[in-house]
């Protein structure tokens, strides 16, 4: 089933927003809400609302807070679950203020409602996305796979990966990920959790990072 996938790119880290949509039930996932600026709120607000979607789930691919400090805004309006891989579900919620206050954030995150695992399936309208388990940026952090897209968090971007020199960070998993990522089908469309879009063959030439694997 045909899946729409709208893209805001928010916040200080200019970090990309997907309000990803079933074209024909217009259930929809909001992944990685980082924004901290009342504007951006608003349009990604009135993009929902004028296009009749219903919004069932928030999804972060990761738990760092440019990636998660709209979960609150965003559930207080729309009443929905967080879900987040459960190596990272600490990061949100109370305990959640020390990292965020790391990253230089005042906005955290309240607790997930549902933790994600390795092969669970985000199930909206028509549509599937496969969780896989791609750590090393975060130990929690996730990719989500479906027929035509993955969208990678802060795992892999056009021509570059996420950074590994963070607490709970790895090289060594990182490779692994990068790996499992290489392997999935070329025609699948990278929406990745900062800059531009790529796809998993063009990344297979032309990414430095995935030149070893």
């Amino acid at each position: 089933m045909f899946m729409i996938v709208q893209m805001f790119t928010v916040g200080r880290f200019l970090t990309n927003c997907y309000v990803v949509s079933c074209e024909q039930t217009k259930e929809t996932i909001i992944i990685d809400p980082g924004f901290d600026d009342q504007l951006e709120v608003e349009r990604i607000f009135k993009f929902i609302d004028s296009n009749s979607l219903i919004l069932k789930f928030i999804v972060n691919t990761h738990g760092h807070p440019d990636h998660t400090c709209g979960n609150g805004v965003v559930k207080k309006r729309f009443h929905v679950p967080i879900l987040i891989h459960e190596y990272d579900a600490r990061m949100v919620g109370k305990s959640s203020n020390k990292i965020a206050g790391f990253f230089g954030f005042e906005i955290f995150s309240p607790p997930a409602d549902m933790l994600l695992h390795n092969g669970d399936m985000v199930k909206f309208g028509k549509n599937t996305l496969k969780v896989i388990h791609t750590p090393g940026h975060s130990r929690g952090s996730i990719s989500l796979v479906g027929e035509k897209e993955v969208f990678t968090g802060d795992t892999l971007f056009a021509g570059s990966i996420g950074r590994t020199d963070f607490p709970e960070s790895s090289k060594s998993e990182m490779s692994r990920s990068l790996r499992k990522l290489a392997n999935l089908p070329n025609h699948l469309v990278v929406y990745p959790g900062h800059g531009p879009m790529a796809t998993i063959a063009k990344e297979k030439r032309s990414n430095p990072f995935l030149e070893f694997l």
